[in-house]
């Protein structure tokens, strides 16, 4: 069985991940003391990832702003919901607004635009 998050919670790891990267390639700096163009390279390279880190974080603050709030009926806590899909933040319940959808197994597709059965060119 796959593990689902949080589209939220996804992009915060990530923005999370993009910070100790940055870091972890800073540090290959020290590795070559020697060579002053390639320091300023690996903290160069660093740098950027920090500052990718800080967009993304920006933008999925501005994106959780819009969010829709639900509760979930599962734990009762309030939790944020993107898509017509989406996981409790706290429980991992599957959530969706899609009355279509209701009763129906999780699956992140429904969350896609196009689906396989519009792409004829209709």
């Amino acid at each position: 069985m796959k593990k689902y998050s949080s589209k939220i919670n996804k992009i915060r790891s990530f923005a999370l991940a993009l910070i100790f990267i940055g870091f972890i390639v800073m540090y290959g700096a020290v590795f070559f003391k020697n060579s002053v163009i390639l320091v300023l390279l690996f903290m160069g390279l660093g740098l950027l990832c920090i500052i990718a880190s800080t967009v993304v974080y920006l933008w999925i603050g501005l994106l959780s702003t819009r969010a829709v709030k639900v509760i979930c009926p599962n734990c009762g806590k309030q939790t944020k919901m993107l898509g017509r899909v989406d996981i409790c933040m706290y429980c991992n319940e599957p959530l969706t607004l899609d009355p279509s959808l209701e009763g129906k197994e999780f699956s992140e597709e429904y969350n896609r635009k196009i689906n396989k059965k519009n792409e004829g060119g209709t």
